[in-house]
């Protein structure tokens, strides 16, 4: 979360607060051995096998 510049002549009403989210991938460089895994159901649906790569989608609707 960060706070945007706002500037005195915007000509569209300011986001005061922006949000993003980084891909946990980011911060994994090597895939460590004995990883706990999700079962094979749960991995399709979330769409990874481990945890721990598992980042949700929040819409904001």
């Amino acid at each position: 979360m960060y706070h945007p510049f706002v500037g005195p002549f915007d000509p569209c009403p300011p986001k005061l607060v922006k949000t993003y989210v980084t891909p946990p991938n980011l911060f994994i460089q090597f895939q460590p051995m004995c990883l706990p895994q999700f079962s094979p159901y749960e991995a399709l649906r979330l769409g990874t096998l481990w945890p721990e790569l598992y980042s949700s989608y929040e819409p904001k609707c």
